[in-house]
């Protein structure tokens, strides 16, 4: 059994965290699809940023928009736009084969209204007009100003890919605000079957910024070195072991089988930042150890070819869920806070797609 037909058995899907107008453009989109390496497409500010900046895909379409008169700003979205679209157009089959639960496309609001609940709908509803695909996935940073932009896009009918979510008690947030969405379109007596969403939580971030601590420590505790190498590399996998424990609970409960009902589907966890940044560690062991039914990861270019080439697939993400909370206690008596590592994390990673945003 190959790993993508293991993944498929399993229940999770590879989506592809990366957009290039070449790629769109000369097949190797299609290819991938066509083999079943991806079933979806994310895309973010800093994405962009490299496609457009380190390519000539654009040059001539960017000069035409520049010579009629568009605003920097104005010629982005029309050429993040246009990729998008087409993407979501390769997309298609993916998307009425599997029922409507893959083959999306993400695009992100203007990180700059991350702390503004109304622009950040507001910008929403009009890329999703403009877009124009049944497809398409709206990201929305989950902050605090970002949560009730949520529920209020799902309460639209418009598909929403929630990104940034660093913290369990944000991610219960967010399913509240997609349950509650979804409870608000049925109150109306709309439909609720079209809708998708995901719940993006970001992972190897949280081993980065953990680790970094650690290696502080250790540089004036020299005694207690090899305690705290052994306690390097285990954070992120367990705060997301512990959402996906959240998931099964809130969307086998009664409330979610009575709006089942209907014909919704679940907001699936999507792990994003699934690329290793430790060279020391294997180069695949976000893929590998966050498997499990009813997810999404959503991988680099080099993480999905290190996959298809040595990865295992094996379900994991319930397995090894005792040491969770002890392993969390032990980062406290570091002072090393999983809460306050989340909060800084979600501030830098609102600040890092601005500034991509911005450049």
């Amino acid at each position: 059994m190959s790993v993508l037909q293991g993944l498929e058995k399993i229940g999770q899907s590879l989506w592809y965290d990366n957009i290039q107008r070449v790629m769109l453009q000369n097949g190797e989109i299609e290819g991938m699809i066509s083999r079943g390496e991806i079933k979806g497409m994310t895309s973010n500010p800093s994405i962009f940023q490299n496609a457009i900046t380190k390519s000539t895909d654009y040059t001539t379409q960017l000069q035409t928009l520049a010579w009629a008169g568009l605003s920097a700003e104005e010629i982005f979205w029309n050429l993040a736009i246009d990729d998008v679209q087409r993407a979501a157009d390769l997309f298609t089959d993916t998307y009425k084969n599997s029922n409507k639960k893959d083959g999306y496309v993400s695009l992100e609001v203007n990180p700059n209204l991350a702390h503004n609940t109304t622009g950040t709908v507001k910008e929403a509803v009009e890329l999703w007009r403009r877009v124009d695909r049944p497809n398409l996935m709206i990201k929305v940073p989950a902050t605090i100003e970002g949560v009730p932009a949520i529920r209020q896009l799902i309460g639209k009918g418009i598909n929403v890919n929630v990104t940034l979510i660093f913290s369990y008690d944000r991610y219960a947030q967010v399913i509240e605000a997609f349950l509650s969405g979804i409870e608000d379109r049925l109150a109306k007596g709309e439909t609720v079957a079209s809708i998708a969403s995901v719940a993006s939580f970001f992972v190897s971030r949280v081993d980065t910024k953990v680790d970094g601590y650690l290696g502080e420590y250790i540089k004036n505790h020299a005694p207690e070195t090899e305690q705290l190498r052994k306690m390097m590399g285990k954070a992120a996998i367990y705060n997301a072991k512990k959402a996906y424990q959240l998931f099964l609970r809130e969307f086998n409960s009664q409330r979610f089988q009575k709006n089942k009902e209907h014909g919704v589907k679940p907001q699936r966890p999507l792990w994003a930042s699934t690329s290793t940044k430790n060279p020391e560690y294997r180069d695949v062991i976000y893929i590998e150890e966050l498997i499990g039914a009813d997810t999404v990861n959503t991988v680099p270019p080099a993480t999905l070819l290190a996959f298809l080439d040595h990865g295992v697939v094996v379900d994991q993400i319930t397995k090894n869920l005792d040491p969770i909370q002890a392993h969390f206690s032990s980062l406290e008596k570091y002072s090393i806070s999983i809460d306050k590592v989340t909060e800084e994390l979600e501030l830098e990673g609102v600040q890092a797609f601005s500034d991509a945003y911005n450049k």
